[in-house]
């Protein structure tokens, strides 16, 4: 789907192309994704129960979870993040850009991993991957999953397209790479803001059970919105886990397109 060659968005009407593409990609046109309580349904109906992300005991299927992911980092804020989630005993979900990211701050990736939170792949330089040949959508994931590998030891098997865009040829190659593709339910737009009470607010409204809130870690607004953000959640019930805890005990199959 969305399918195009380099180098075609250009001009004014990109912006107005690209919205409504977005919309349209997270409505459902022509995805076949699949919901965190269709990988676990999936798993129970199997001998084959992958077991993933079920560390703390957390059962999705019961408890209100909700993913916190973080696009685009690592930045300069990051560490001040980490410790927010250190505080609040939040795990959490980053899928990381390579170029000037990964790459820049090598030691805040580690420190995510060790951590405990999930390091996830947002490609090398944020290329919208539907805009690409296979050769170049898989340069765009597999450096980011080599670098990621020197800092931590492991490879991603997650991974969020820019925009939320996909396509057969993507996913095509993220199961090459045995990546799953993660998209969400909910975002605060924190690229198009600063005011971190907007964010705060845009994020908790959207809130509910099995969802996935889209963040960017990179953004002045957001990183002094999360503390309010989780009080608030846990608040109204909600138990926050790892993108792979919400589909435990299923596991994210490479290729494949998970969304709430």
């Amino acid at each position: 789907m969305f399918r195009t060659k380099p180098g075609r968005r250009r001009g004014p009407a990109v912006a107005i192309l690209a919205a409504a593409s977005l919309m349209l990609t997270l409505g459902g046109c022509g995805v076949d994704a699949v919901t965190p309580g269709e990988a676990r349904g999936k798993a129970a109906d199997s001998d084959d129960k992958g077991g993933a992300g079920t560390s703390g005991g957390v059962d999705c299927g019961k408890a209100k979870c909700i993913a916190l992911t973080f696009d685009a980092g690592p930045g300069r804020d990051t560490p001040r993040l980490l410790d927010v989630l250190k505080e609040k005993k939040v795990p959490a979900t980053f899928f990381l850009l390579g170029r000037k990211h990964v790459d820049r701050y090598p030691e805040v990736v580690k420190r995510i991993a060790d951590e405990g939170h999930e390091v996830a792949n947002h490609t090398w330089t944020h290329r919208i991957l539907t805009d690409l040949e296979a050769d170049q959508v898989r340069d765009e994931l597999s450096r980011t999953q080599e670098a990621i590998q020197r800092i931590t030891g492991r490879k991603p098997t997650l991974m969020r397209p820019p925009q939320g865009r996909t396509d057969d040829t993507v996913s095509e190659v993220s199961r090459e790479l045995g990546l799953a593709q993660i998209l969400w339910s909910v975002t605060a737009k924190d690229y198009d803001t600063t005011d971190s009470a907007l964010i705060h607010q845009r994020t908790v409204d959207g809130a509910e059970g099995d969802g996935i809130i889209l963040l960017h870690d990179i953004y002045d607004g957001t990183v002094p919105a999360v503390p309010g953000i989780i009080d608030e959640l846990k608040r109204r019930g909600f138990t926050f886990v790892t993108v792979p805890q919400l589909l435990a005990p299923g596991k994210a199959e490479p290729g494949a397109v998970y969304r709430p």
